[in-house]
């Protein structure tokens, strides 16, 4: 069965909003985070973000598929880009991460432009 991608990252940002009200103060910093680590530097930022792909596969986080795709995507990652790197992560992790590459395949059908 599909996953909703959309509805995923939809999801992602509604728990966002919810922890910038609970916990302003940590998810501040992880914000933070996100933009420094993700402003291109020695690699840009769609070179970190199909990093982010692998990596996503890899710790099995759904969520993190659907946002990981969605920005590279947005930061000009083709579909086979997209693809090698939930690969790499197949390489690495073996069979639950080929398992987790399923949800590649559905974010790409969901967030391809």
């Amino acid at each position: 069965m599909k996953e909703d991608m959309k509805g995923l990252l939809d999801e992602f940002y509604g728990s966002v909003g919810k922890w910038q009200k609970n916990s302003p103060a940590q998810i501040g910093k992880f914000l933070e985070l996100l933009e420094a680590v993700e402003k291109p530097g020695a690699l840009d930022k769609k070179t970190k973000e199909l990093i982010a792909i692998a990596l996503s596969v890899s710790s099995h986080c759904k969520w993190c598929i659907a946002y990981h795709v969605n920005s590279a995507f947005e930061s000009g990652a083709t579909e086979q880009e997209v693809r090698e790197a939930a690969w790499v992560a197949v390489l690495m992790g073996g069979g639950p991460a080929l398992s987790y590459s399923q949800l590649v395949d559905d974010a790409i059908s969901d967030f391809k432009k």
